[in-house]
């Protein structure tokens, strides 16, 4: 997943832009401003929360075309104190992205940073925001085979054919706990997939909570309890396609475990929000209400502006597939919108 999304000459996000309509994905930005703006409401809160810093870092991981940022700076200047304070960092792979950020967030007043490292983010209170990163974050696959676990690998067939094939050696009584312990006795031929990397995903924002305010709020696909299964998948066109075929030219994801991001900051000493889903943190945040506004005396836009909410929050749309929680450091009660 690293060498096919990431590889600077070959992969994937450095070498496009690959989202939109007419690309291989859309997300919950590009679909309709309100999703921003509510974000940026949420922020805005959260900086209230903080004690009205005079300097906040808000930091957005993966932000695409920047069309989430600008919804959220665009908010943010109906709370002046709230948007001076704010200082911009953009977590981006992709040379194409920066480029198309760079010319959809040129006309705000905050100066505009981007970086590849979460540590590089300057001083002070932080807030963070990332939705549709943490899926495109590599996983590992394990079978069940025999009450052994193995590693389900990548190979290369007779025909010089990527193939999947299972490692001949099963783990390791040290490598077990790798596996979520609620699946660890679970029947033969069970997968499971987890995310080694966020083992020390939380490990910067831990250390910045040491000393300054840190909230950070993630949205992505996946479930809220750890399940077995396979969720790899490749997307092009927005269409499922082989994951195998044509490395480098397929988006690349696999749902995100929320119960296990939820353990792992927390062992870092991290506090965690409840789960929601996608459609009642946007509810909870003023979803309707929003998009009441956005329709009145506009009888041309309503049918459209009923249609992108019904995406992003309908439960046969992005509404429950899609999950949202917030991690934040201690000091500070659970941000609003996780009501259950």
């Amino acid at each position: 997943m690293t060498l096919c999304l990431l590889d600077p000459r070959h992969g994937y996000y450095p070498t496009r832009d690959p989202i939109g309509a007419g690309a291989d994905f859309i997300t919950a930005p590009e679909i309709s401003q309100i999703f921003g703006e509510l974000v940026g409401i949420w922020l805005a809160n959260c900086w209230q929360a903080m004690g009205k810093p005079k300097t906040t870092q808000l930091v957005e991981l993966g932000p695409g075309k920047g069309t989430m940022m600008s919804d959220i700076l665009r908010t943010a200047r109906s709370v002046p104190e709230f948007s001076k304070s704010l200082q911009v960092h953009l977590l981006e792979a992709s040379a194409a992205l920066v480029a198309v950020q760079a010319k959809t967030l040129g006309g705000f007043a905050q100066t505009i940073n981007w970086t590849d490292d979460l540590n590089d983010t300057g001083v002070g209170p932080l807030l963070l925001v990332a939705n549709e990163y943490l899926d495109c974050l590599p996983v590992r696959q394990f079978v069940r085979r025999k009450n052994f676990w193995f590693e389900r690998l990548i190979g290369l067939s007779d025909t010089n054919e990527l193939q999947f094939t299972l490692s001949p050696t099963p783990l390791a009584q040290t490598e077990l706990k790798l596996i979520p312990p609620n699946l660890l006795q679970a029947p033969d031929n069970t997968l499971v997939e987890i995310r080694s990397g966020l083992s020390g995903f939380f490990d910067p924002l831990a250390e910045r909570a040491k000393t300054d305010p840190v909230i950070a709020l993630f949205i992505d696909y996946g479930p809220t309890s750890s399940e077995a299964g396979d969720s790899f998948q490749a997307v092009s066109k927005h269409q499922k396609v082989d994951p195998l075929k044509n490395a480098g030219e397929v988006d690349l994801t696999a749902q995100v475990d929320f119960a296990e991001l939820k353990r792992i900051a927390e062992q870092v000493g991290l506090l965690t929000s409840n789960i929601v889903t996608q459609g009642s943190w946007l509810q909870q945040m003023g979803l309707l209400e929003r998009a009441a506004a956005l329709s009145n005396g506009k009888p041309n836009t309503r049918a459209k502006i009923a249609r992108q909410v019904h995406r992003l929050s309908d439960d046969n749309e992005m509404g429950e597939l899609f999950k949202v929680m917030a991690v934040y450091s201690k000091g500070i009660s659970m941000p609003v919108g996780f009501d259950v």
